[in-house]
């Protein structure tokens, strides 16, 4: 194991070492005083182990791929922004846009996430151990959001073809966001969500909700309104 001191390491030679850039072939790391750093551990596309002993600040693991990145802490804007493929933890909360337009990877945010976690995410799936802030999932487009806590208003706004798993109670559901049946197929896939992000919650207790689909399908019969 590699590890990497931010008191005695800059930021950008600590992502060049983390992504193996100078020929290193550590596949587990810990970084140690990160006192906020931003983009702490962006863009890595590597079959590596990243524990980082502190909080960070914006986008960190932004871009992830491959990579399994835990941050001992709490995160700032922007975590695992873009994220493709590989798993994120968080052990402490998230601020705004946790997961924003992630493509694929499993993001785990083991306390609460802020406003519009999960905007525009396109494939991800990302686990909430609380609460999540207004505008959560606006504009979803593909993946699944477990949250386990409650959800400020505006849930789902906007909402295409993801889907949200809600344990607690939604504040106020955003425009075409709906209650939905939670069939077994649904059982099964949160059942495992579940068990990747090391969740110990019953799946039969959690609420499912998706898009109504009255907002992006054209109708023909409203002609004159388009």
């Amino acid at each position: 194991m590699l590890t990497i001191d931010l008191n005695e390491t800059d930021l950008r030679q600590a992502n060049r070492l983390l992504k193996r850039k100078d020929g290193g072939t550590d596949t587990t790391f810990e970084v140690r005083n990160p006192r906020g750093a931003h983009a702490l551990a962006a863009g890595l596309d590597e079959d590596v182990d990243v524990s980082v002993q502190g909080h960070v600040g914006y986008y960190c693991a932004g871009m992830n791929k491959q990579a399994r990145v835990t941050v001992h802490g709490n995160a700032g804007v922007g975590l695992a922004e873009n994220m493709m493929s590989g798993t994120v933890r968080v052990t402490g909360d998230a601020s705004q846009s946790a997961g924003a337009t992630g493509h694929g990877g499993l993001l785990v945010i083991e306390g609460n996430a802020s406003s519009r976690c999960g905007i525009s995410m396109k494939g991800i799936d990302i686990v909430v151990g609380g609460s999540v802030g207004h505008n959560t999932a606006f504009m979803a487009q593909a993946g699944n959001l477990v949250i386990l806590g409650d959800a400020d208003d505006g849930l789902g706004d906007s909402i295409y073809e993801a889907v949200i798993y809600l344990r607690g109670e939604a504040k106020g559901l955003g425009a075409d966001c709906i209650e939905k049946e939670m069939t077994a197929d649904h059982l099964a896939t949160l059942t495992d969500l579940l068990k990747r992000a090391g969740v110990d919650a019953d799946p039969a207790q959690f609420r499912r909700y998706g898009s109504a689909r009255q907002l992006y399908n054209f109708k023909i019969d409203n002609i004159g309104a388009y």
